[in-house]
């Protein structure tokens, strides 16, 4: 690495391979993620059924970028709706029409819900 203050020229403990697969250092320089507020984000829920072969699924959007968080969260709705779904890149699925279920339980933990589409 160009520029880096204390470069790791050789080894024999292993420290080279607990390198940030992002930034490439020990410890990882990268900036810590920013915490989500549920407060203040805006998730968006429509019902989807194109392209699943007439099955509806439950898609809540415009998540903020932390996968980690929303991993967790997805479980959590996974289990209070009762249904199976996933974290995809377009937001987090549900099986079936859940959105009166899924809009209760994230109004609940603080974010505000709208809906979208019919």
């Amino acid at each position: 690495m160009a520029g880096d203050p204390d470069p790791i020229v050789y080894s024999t403990d292993g420290s080279h391979l607990r390198a940030c697969a992002a930034c490439g250092r020990h410890p990882c320089a990268c900036p810590a993620p920013e915490e989500v507020v549920p407060a203040g984000t805006v998730l968006r829920l429509r019902l989807e059924r194109q392209g699943r072969r007439g099955k509806t699924v439950t898609v809540v959007s415009d998540l903020p970028p932390d996968p980690a968080y929303f991993g967790r969260l997805v479980r959590a709705l996974k289990t209070h709706c009762g249904v199976g779904g996933a974290l995809t890149g377009a937001g987090m699925e549900l099986q079936g029409d859940q959105r009166d279920r899924a809009q209760a339980y994230l109004e609940q933990l603080g974010f505000t819900v709208r809906r979208v589409g019919g």
